[in-house]
């Protein structure tokens, strides 16, 4: 059996939902604008660093969404989130501070790693290379809103760049977020992982892994005001039994899904 991020992150939040998602085949469908858009948008970076030109690549990956039904949050729009995207790669690419070398062969890499069950632990990272000339593991991250600062250090808390440094054995890492608002922003947020996180880490995955394999996947509800989780998860419909919900933001594919496309586009 094979493993990821994404399905250990899922079974944590809620086994039901890993159930519903991973072994009974259901899927959300792809309508949410921020999701495509940055998908569209992590494929221009890359183009970037290919020397192609990133804003032709992403009015290439986005336009293949303009006639599709998509939910849109706020005041967004195709074109309006397109000009954001052609902004904020300018904004990059006059910062400067990033370097890749080797951008065929260092970014999206896949790393795998042998778990003590024996099962598969498998990684997509989007580029090693340097920030501010300091060798690290990058992500990319677009979003609406910034991602906080304070207090110093606590990108260093964020579990998936501690599971990519525990699959490269690379201590520094870092997250450019693309920052979609009136006036855009590109967020640099370093974050060193230690040797102590990485170990937690490893015990976390192999923990989840026995519950999973154990067949537990007992409902984690979310309703409790005003952390309601629940209200925006897209099985909904499948814990409260209403076909309209599923048949609105579900598809099934059926058999074991191991979730491999998700983590690579995470």
């Amino acid at each position: 059996m094979t493993y990821s991020y994404t399905q250990i992150s899922q079974y944590l939040g809620c086994p039901r939902r890993y159930r519903h998602r991973y072994l009974d085949g259901w899927q959300e469908k792809d309508t949410r604008a921020p999701m495509l858009f940055g998908r569209a948008s992590e494929q221009a970076v890359a183009a970037l660093f290919r020397r192609e030109d990133p804003a032709a690549v992403l009015f290439e990956q986005w336009g293949l969404c303009k006639d599709m039904d998509l939910t849109y949050s706020g005041n967004d729009t195709w074109d309006r989130m397109l000009q954001q995207g052609v902004q904020l790669l300018e904004r990059f690419a006059q910062d400067g501070r990033v370097r890749i070398r080797r951008p065929r062969s260092t970014q999206q890499i896949q790393f795998t790693r042998t778990l003590a069950s024996g099962n598969t632990f498998v990684a997509y990272v989007d580029a090693i290379g340097e920030l501010d000339g300091t060798p690290c593991v990058l992500e990319w991250k677009t979003t609406s809103a910034r991602y906080p600062e304070e207090p110093a250090g606590i990108s260093a808390l964020d579990p998936q760049l501690v599971c990519y440094s525990w699959m490269t054995g690379i201590d520094e890492v870092a997250q450019v977020v693309f920052v979609r608002k009136r006036l855009v922003e590109v967020q640099y947020l370093r974050a060193t992982i230690s040797d102590e996180q990485r170990q937690e880490f490893a015990t976390l995955v192999d923990d989840t892994v026995r519950r999973i394999e154990s067949g537990l996947f007992l409902p984690h509800s979310g309703i409790r005001f005003p952390q309601d989780p629940c209200t925006t998860c897209p099985f909904l419909g499948l814990c409260l039994d209403k076909r309209d919900l599923v048949e609105a933001g579900l598809v099934r594919k059926p058999g074991v899904d191991l979730g491999l496309f998700d983590e690579l586009l995470h």
